[in-house]
């Protein structure tokens, strides 16, 4: 039985305010069932399990985002790959269109790979793939917030 009176994109926003009330929802009971209990060693800064040294404004190394961006770039290669893998192997179509479609797919997919290894090979040239450890320089910037209090909150957690 068909209801007549949605139409498809009412359809849509009942599904948009459906899941927005769903996560509302789910957020507002977590709050409520969770114990809040704050202190002093919660509010400080996680650092991989590490204790945090200095403050957070030191110069981070630009490569960590060029190797992210190459990684990315690798990975949106394999997204056109697979779908271009499963329609070059259908024999049916190649056959359909006498070999036609099966050499254009294959010189459009070495003109991709081609690009993209002219584009890895200028990365690695210019010496962004070399991981080289950074020698970081300490800043100016002075902390609002005294150090004594950090080490003093610090010492007092150790000793528990």
């Amino acid at each position: 039985m068909t209801n007549d009176y949605l139409s498809g994109w009412s359809e849509v926003l009942l599904f948009i305010i459906g899941g927005l009330l769903f996560v509302t929802s789910a957020l507002l009971v977590s709050r409520f069932i969770r114990p809040h209990r704050p202190n002093a060693e919660k509010q400080t800064t996680y650092e991989s399990g590490e204790e945090p040294q200095g403050v957070a404004w030191i110069q981070f190394n630009i490569r960590f985002y060029i190797i992210a961006l190459i990684f990315l770039l690798f990975e949106v290669e394999i997204v056109f790959l697979f779908p271009w893998a499963t329609i070059f192997a259908d024999e049916n179509l190649i056959r359909q269109t006498n070999g036609a479609w099966g050499w254009f797919s294959l010189t459009e997919m070495v003109i991709f790979i081609a690009i993209l290894a002219i584009g890895l090979a200028y990365a690695w040239s210019n010496g962004h793939l070399d991981w080289v450890k950074p020698d970081p320089q300490p800043t100016d910037f002075k902390s609002p917030v005294p150090t004594d209090f950090y080490t003093k909150i610090n010492e007092q957690y150790r000793r528990k």
